[in-house]
């Protein structure tokens, strides 16, 4: 058997001979087009990569069943806390993207038209697995294959074939809807602050947050009502919202931890993508001001857009608008925090 030789172990060769510049051919003629193909290369590499953990998370949830005596949730945590340790790297690689100035682009850019990062498959796959769906994005028209500088119909096909399947939030939201501890049997022995017959946990939780309101926050106690007792918030169904709260109130309780772990974690993917996102709109603006991007979208216009319109998790993150002090949560039965305890 040969050894094993490092550069074909990675197959160094290809990667190394995958740059082409459309401006140049010599390299002391080069510019910075060297620079703007091996960032666009390496974003695609860790987005790669980002698809590859959000997977095998999505493939434990998908099972239907998390087996809090083994090592499910922790290692959906885990793949899901590596994807945030590639987007901070990301964020942190257009630093060097940003050593080019608008002149340096201005050399090259023609060159490019209509391709653009807007044609990204692997981001839409990303977005699309985390559960960003097509009519949620910001310019819709834009992601029709017929349009000139959007997605290939093969990678629009991809994208919708993927949206259709089970997006991690689909699954978080399953996850979310299964949880147990709202039955009955867990809180017979619950005293009840307000004298309430039924509900009774909700009813105590609902008046301390309806306490800890400004005159000024009045109009809270609706939204509250509306999403935890009615209508849900987006496509997250109340009962879901609720044990979305119920995990951020008692997070120091031991079974709650890495479920608490697994909520924050997701906030902090949306974060770090809406981050990349505007670091991105801040460079193009600088890079082209308002002039059209090369594949034919408004350019910055388009993406300070998906800034507020873009984040799947958005539902979760806001939970924190209903939470009370820790000090004045109500006391759980002692039953239930038996359950939750790891008590043998």
């Amino acid at each position: 058997m040969t050894d094993l030789y490092y550069s074909e172990y990675i197959e160094l060769d290809t990667i190394l001979n995958s740059q082409h510049p459309c401006s140049f051919e010599k390299m002391e003629d080069g510019n910075d087009e060297m620079l703007f193909i091996i960032i666009h290369q390496a974003y695609e590499l860790w987005f790669k990569q980002i698809i590859f953990e959000l997977d095998l998370a999505r493939n434990i949830f998908v099972r239907g069943r998390i087996n809090d005596n083994s090592g499910d949730m922790s290692n959906a945590v885990h793949k899901l806390k590596r994807i945030v340790k590639i987007l901070e790297l990301l964020n942190q690689q257009v630093n060097v993207l940003e050593t080019m100035t608008a002149l340096d682009f201005l050399e090259f850019r023609n060159y490019l038209l209509p391709a653009s990062g807007f044609q990204s498959k692997q981001f839409r796959l990303i977005e699309a697995k985390l559960g960003l769906k097509m009519e949620e994005r910001h310019k819709k028209e834009y992601y029709k294959n017929s349009r000139r500088g959007s997605l290939s119909e093969n990678d629009s096909q991809e994208v919708n074939r993927v949206e259709g399947e089970s997006t991690l939030k689909g699954l978080i939201i399953k996850w979310l809807e299964r949880m147990p501890f709202f039955d009955e049997q867990y809180w017979a022995d619950y005293v009840s602050t307000n004298d309430a017959n039924a509900n009774k946990f909700w009813s105590d939780y609902r008046k301390a947050y309806q306490t800890s309101l400004s005159d000024n926050e009045s109009g809270r106690l609706a939204e509250f009502d509306k999403i935890f007792f009615n209508e849900g918030r987006g496509d997250i169904p109340p009962q879901a919202m609720q044990a979305a709260l119920f995990i951020t109130l008692y997070r120091d309780l031991p079974i709650f931890q890495m479920p608490f772990e697994l909520l924050n974690t997701l906030s902090e993917i949306d974060e770090l993508l809406s981050n990349w996102r505007y670091r991105h709109f801040m460079m193009v603006r600088r890079m082209i001001g308002i002039r059209a991007g090369t594949g034919g979208t408004s350019g910055a216009g388009y993406l300070e857009g998906t800034l507020s319109q873009h984040y799947a998790f958005r539902e979760i993150t806001e939970v924190a608008t209903f939470l009370i002090e820790r000090s004045k949560l109500p006391a759980l039965p002692k039953v239930l925090k038996e359950k939750v305890s790891f008590n043998v």
